[in-house]
This record gives structure tokens, C-alpha cells and sequence, in this order.
């Protein structure tokens, strides 16, 4: 069991309107903190009032990006209960990442003792409407203070968490992607498998590039041939075609092994559908929606959950996805796999761990 010491602020702060919270807009009162020592490990493992950090403007993170994070969530039940969904997927994520960081490893289950132990801390902030949630934001930061290209020798590991509504406005209204033929996100031997912020940094023209075009997201091509479908910038992506499921494959190392993802082809194999996990190239994409057998496409991920794909375009030709209306699979998915987590549907998989 992890010894966490606490210091907790003497007067809460007011808590945001549930019907109106967005995402990712505000925060709760106590955040985690454990250092990291050369020689001495992990270490002074606290829970603390949230606020700002004093940092040395010479942090190694500032200058070469050495810094990993995770999201998960918190549900709170209609008994009350508050339960995280599969946090021992994103702890092992986590490792894989500092891993390719060379950042030092954490212990598992110190990792989930730490959420555990913010989230109790911050109960009162889970909230209980409908399709709202506390999300969960780890994070690791390289704080040696040298200019100098290599591993830092201290870190800090960090918790803070947030209460959320649906990642975009317009719920779980098919969205808008714009396929991007200029940029690239990821290649492999790359970061694109590992949750880092250059990932997303390197994105953002991209992501810019597709708002300005009345578009919620980019749809990335595989960095060598530009040929291949990656990801899309918040999410994994799959598409139905001709009944059949295809995902991209995670062999390449280019694509985010997304939690979501991988809960979402357990429970659609149960459901009997038929699901490919391979190479998918845009033209194969194309010529599906040509021939009129690209059924459904949807994004999945922990911020969205499950975002049905409108209208796709590749910048020739907009193709319209199922009269841009949700799809039979992907509103399957959603209701059982939200079911799951707010604990309105049996958690068969053991997939929900209760707070305390």
C-alpha cells in the first residue's frame, strides 16, 4: 500500500454547474504528487491542494519534451457508487510509455492506490448526470535543471482531475473528419503508440487546418506512403464495411493502443460481429463508399467514448456516411460499453473497479 500523506484545504471551492461543465474546464480542490531520485526511486507521495508549480525555467521538460500522461474516468452509478473503467489498461500504457521515454516505471499498484486515494479525496466532485464523469489526468514531467540532451535524473509524477460532460457539444451527433494529406502525426519506430504530448503538439496544424474547414477532426494517414488510415486525432477509428468491422492494426507502433479501442472489439466480437484488425488503406475506404457498402465509421476513445463519423472528406469528394445519422453498431457499442461504466448494464469482463 502506498503511504500518502495528505494536506487538505481548509475550504472547498464552489462546485460548477453539472448541466454546463464541457471538458476539461475545471478542476477540483487536491491534486497527487510523488517525486522521482536517482537512487532513491519514487518517493513522498502526497495529496495536496491544487495549484501552480515552481519550476526552474532550465526543467529539462521545457526544452526536450520528456513527459508522458494517461486519461481515464471516473462514474459515479445511480447507487452512488464511484467506479474507474479498465485503470490497470491505462497503467500498463503508461509503463509502455515511459518505457520509450526512458522514464523510470512506476509500481502498478502504487499507480492505481494514488487514483484511488485523489479520487476518494474528491468524491463530492464526481458528478451524476447523465454522461458526465471525473476524468483522470496522470502525467510524468522531467525536472532536472541542465540544458543538455538526455534522461533527466528526476521527475515528478502528478494527478489531477476534472469533472467533464461530452468531449464535443453535439453529443453523440456524427461528426465532420477531414482526411489530412499534408502532415503526418506518426511514423514507425516513432512515439505514435506511446501517450505523449509531442503526439499531440505535432497534430495541432493538422487539427487547426480541418476547424477552419468547419471540421472536428483530422483523420491521419500512415507517415511513409500516406496511404494507410492511422487515427484520428482524439481517437482510434473504425469502419464498417459490408457488415464487416476493420479497425487499423497496432503492428506498425504508429497508433495509440487505445483502451476504449481494444473494450470495443472484445464486446463487438461477443456480439457476433465479424472484426479485422489490419492494414486499411484510404482507397479501400473510397471504394466502399463508391459501391455502396461502407456502412457505419466511428471513432472510440476515453474522452468521447464512441463518435460515429458523418461525412468523411478526402478532399476530392465528401462522402456522406449513413445519411450522416448514428449507425446501428456504433450505437450498440455506445449504450453497452457507457452502460458498463455508469453500471447500468452487468460488467461481465470485470472490467469496473469500485474507488473504495
Amino acid at each position: 500500500m502506498l503511504n500518502i500523506k495528505y494536506e487538505l484545504v481548509e475550504n472547498r471551492k464552489a462546485k460548477p454547474d453539472e448541466n454546463s461543465l464541457g471538458f476539461g474546464r475545471y478542476f477540483t480542490d487536491h491534486m497527487f504528487i510523488m517525486d522521482y531520485t536517482d537512487g532513491k526511486g519514487w518517493h513522498d507521495a502526497r495529496i495536496v491542494p491544487y495549484g501552480p508549480l515552481s519550476l526552474d525555467p532550465a526543467c529539462m521538460v521545457f526544452h526536450y519534451a520528456q513527459e508522458m500522461f494517461e486519461g481515464l474516468k471516473a462514474y459515479r452509478t445511480a447507487d452512488g457508487t464511484v467506479q474507474l473503467f479498465r485503470p490497470d489498461k491505462n497503467i500498463e500504457r503508461m509503463n509502455n510509455t515511459n518505457e520509450r521515454l526512458c522514464i523510470p516505471k512506476l509500481d502498478p499498484a502504487d499507480v492505481l492506490d494514488a487514483i484511488k486515494a485523489l479520487v476518494a479525496t474528491e468524491e463530492a466532485w464526481v458528478p451524476s448526470l447523465e454522461g458526465t464523469s471525473l476524468y483522470i489526468r496522470p502525467f510524468i514531467i522531467a525536472t532536472d535543471v541542465q540544458l543538455g540532451v538526455h534522461p533527466s535524473h528526476t521527475y515528478k509524477f502528478m494527478i489531477i482531475l476534472s469533472p467533464v460532460g461530452s468531449y464535443y457539444p453535439e453529443g453523440i451527433k456524427p461528426v465532420k473528419i477531414f482526411v489530412e494529406n499534408e502532415y503526418v502525426r506518426a511514423v514507425k519506430g516513432g512515439t505514435g503508440f506511446a501517450k505523449v504530448g509531442g503526439n499531440y503538439a505535432c497534430s495541432l496544424i493538422g487539427q487547426k487546418k480541418a476547424e477552419e474547414m468547419g471540421y472536428s477532426q483530422v483523420l491521419w494517414l500512415d507517415g511513409i506512403e500516406h496511404k494507410y488510415i492511422d487515427e484520428v486525432g482524439a481517437m482510434n477509428v473504425f469502419f464498417v464495411i459490408n457488415g464487416k468491422i476493420i479497425t487499423p492494426s497496432l503492428a506498425e507502433g504508429s497508433i495509440l493502443p487505445g483502451v476504449t479501442r481494444a473494450s470495443c472489439i472484445e464486446l463487438l466480437r461477443d456480439m457476433g460481429y465479424e472484426v479485422e484488425e489490419r492494414k486499411l488503406s484510404i482507397t479501400e475506404v473510397e471504394e466502399a463508399y463508391k459501391n455502396g457498402t461502407l456502412n457505419e465509421a466511428f471513432g472510440t476513445g476515453t474522452a468521447a467514448v464512441v463518435s460515429p463519423m458523418g461525412l468523411l472528406d478526402n478532399g476530392k469528394e465528401k462522402m456522406v456516411i449513413n445519411n450522416e445519422e448514428i449507425g446501428p453498431v456504433a450505437q450498440k457499442l455506445y449504450d453497452t460499453l457507457t452502460g458498463i461504466q455508469w453500471g447500468k448494464v452487468e460488467d461481465k469482463y470485470g472490467w469496473t473497479v469500485k474507488v473504495k
